[in-house]
């Protein structure tokens, strides 16, 4: 059964400008060692891999959102580095949840999640739905 749904847009520009100045925290506190070696390892821009990743760390939390129950609204900011983007055995981008964000979920009773990832040289997008 589906129980969240959540979709995200990011600039690739804001991600290319953080990786040009190394005096910049975003990257680091934004993308677990793992995301940030496959952005530089794939052909290409490595600012459009960085900008779907953090499309689908802000798509799985608006997820968590549509998930809610009758409630307190979540509070605070979750670690987006608790949400990682990972790949299947087959390739596809999939979703491997740490810390807070696996708590969050397990309380909302998601068992799964799905994910789908775009880029463009100017936009990347993300789709999460979360399976219960």
């Amino acid at each position: 059964m589906l129980i969240g749904l959540g979709m995200d847009l990011a600039a690739v520009g804001f991600w290319r400008a953080a990786l040009a100045n190394p005096a910049t925290a975003a990257i680091e506190g934004t993308f677990t060692a793992a995301e940030r070696a496959y952005a530089q390892s794939t052909a290409g821009d490595p600012a459009e891999h960085l900008a779907a990743r953090f499309a689908a760390k802000e798509a799985f939390i608006k997820a968590l959102g549509a998930a809610r129950r009758p409630g307190p609204p979540l509070t605070g900011r979750l670690d987006p580095r608790t949400v990682e983007v990972v790949r299947d055995p087959h390739g596809r981008p999939a979703l491997a949840l740490h810390g807070e964000a696996q708590a969050i979920a397990d309380a909302l009773g998601v068992r799964r999640t799905w994910v789908s990832l775009t880029h463009t040289e100017g936009t990347a997008g993300a789709v999460v739905a979360l399976e219960g």
